[in-house]
């Protein structure tokens, strides 16, 4: 069953072997695309005892670029007109974060982030001109279709950063790629890469960010616009009811320090929250590039259990939350002061928005019949707050933070404000002209 879902799945039969596996499943788990490994212990073996030397402490093992490979890179880069990157994927650090921003600022090429990988770049950057993924900018989306050299660091061009595969030809990509990957698995899976270099991403963007700083600033005017663009696309937008999401978040990008981590599960609430909050620190963002539900509420609390001294704030929607809400308790027991805002509009919305799509008014087991957030957190001797205009979200995320408990927003949205861009009446009706 772990077979197609691990790195590495083994038995162990002798005890004194345990050592042995114990080195290689960390070797393997972290080198390389790091992955989960996973061993089986008989129960017959959990009882019998041996003496057997330790195993010494793993290291982890990543591929470099090599020499020629950077050449080849700078070589494409210099012939560039169009150059853009787009970062993701695992395996980062504060370190390679910082090289990559310095070769940002001395190539000139602006930088893009994979699905759920904002923090990787800071937001507020010039070169940083947003995320790759669902509900993209379309401006966005044209200039990867414009571009004349695309950079990829450790993200995979799957169905996600490519919208579905229309952003790229395949097999042969109509720009020039270069597709660095930890692993050599993904390259060339889908896309030819012009090249293909298999490198962790510390070695790639110490590398990059050692290379010569050209002499004209060519990319200026294509960066500059592609920032205007983003620029724009994260202003809040107005959508239907008493609430207006955009402007709550846009506030709490405001408000809240760069370190602060927000957390998220998935559903159609979170193209809030992806669109106008900006990444500043690095690991602010947790959030599930499966599209797993549920996932924002655990992730935020085990977050404030390892960082207490920083502000940690989980957005749920309301079928989301309910995914995983038991671990609201475990914020409480354990004393993990999160701030837990609800997005509540009565459904699974994302759900419901598939549905008036493909079978306009035929909506299916997607209403919810929902508790009392607010008491719900009471409850739990949390602080709860309601929402149901714009203007009472400072003063209730101002309180949820004095609390000295974990404490839940809940924000009551009108059931047509389905995403940032449409209401639910909207698909419908485009539905039934179809």
């Amino acid at each position: 069953m772990y077979g197609p879902m691990a790195k590495w799945v083994a038995e162990i039969d002798d005890p004194a072997r345990l050592p042995e596996f114990i080195a290689r499943a960390f070797t393997t788990a972290t080198s390389g695309r790091p992955g989960p490994v996973v061993l089986a212990l008989p129960e017959d073996m959990l009882t019998q005892v041996v003496q057997t030397a330790d195993a010494q402490p793993y290291a982890p093992m990543q591929a470099q670029p090599g020499g020629a490979q950077i050449d080849q890179f700078a070589a494409l880069l210099t012939s560039a007109e169009r150059p853009l990157v787009i970062v993701g994927g695992s395996g980062w650090s504060q370190p390679a974060r910082e090289a990559l921003q310095r070769f940002a600022e001395t190539s000139g090429v602006p930088m893009a982030a994979s699905f759920r990988t904002q923090d990787i770049f800071d937001n507020m950057h010039a070169a940083y001109i947003g995320d790759v993924g669902i509900g993209i900018n379309p401006k966005l989306a044209q200039r990867v279709k414009q571009c004349d050299l695309l950079v990829v660091l450790g993200a995979r061009l799957g169905e996600m950063t490519t919208s579905g595969y229309t952003l790229i030809d395949i097999p042969e990509p109509q720009m020039k790629l270069v597709h660095v990957y930890a692993g050599p698995e993904e390259l060339g899976r889908v896309y030819r890469p012009t090249l293909g270099i298999v490198s962790g991403m510390a070695a790639i963007s110490s590398a990059l960010a050692g290379l010569p700083k050209p002499s004209v600033d060519r990319f200026k005017s294509w960066r500059e616009g592609a920032r205007a663009d983003y620029l724009e696309w994260t202003k809040p937008t107005q959508n239907p009811g008493d609430v207006q999401m955009g402007e709550i978040v846009s506030w709490l990008a405001q408000r809240l320090p760069a370190d602060a981590i927000v957390s998220n599960g998935a559903g159609n609430y979170t193209a809030w929250v992806h669109r106008f909050y900006r990444y500043r620190g690095w690991r602010t963002q947790l959030a599930p590039t499966s599209g797993s539900m549920g996932y924002g509420l655990p992730a935020a609390v085990a977050a404030k259990i390892v960082h207490p001294e920083r502000i940690a704030v989980c957005f749920a929607g309301d079928g989301c939350l309910q995914m995983t809400m038991q671990e609201f308790g475990t914020a409480c027991q354990a004393g993990a002061n999160i701030v837990l805002v609800v997005v509540n509009n009565g459904m699974y919305g994302t759900i419901r928005m598939h549905q008036e799509r493909e079978y306009p008014a035929r909506k299916v087991g997607t209403d919810l019949h929902n508790p009392d957030f607010v008491a719900w957190a009471k409850s739990y001797g949390a602080a709860g707050f309601l929402v149901e205009k714009t203007e009472q979200f400072a003063p209730a995320f101002e309180a949820a933070l004095k609390a000295g408990t974990p404490a839940v927003i809940e924000i009551r949205l009108d059931p047509e404000a389905i995403n940032p861009r449409t209401t639910l009446s909207a698909i419908r009706q485009a539905a039934s002209k179809a």
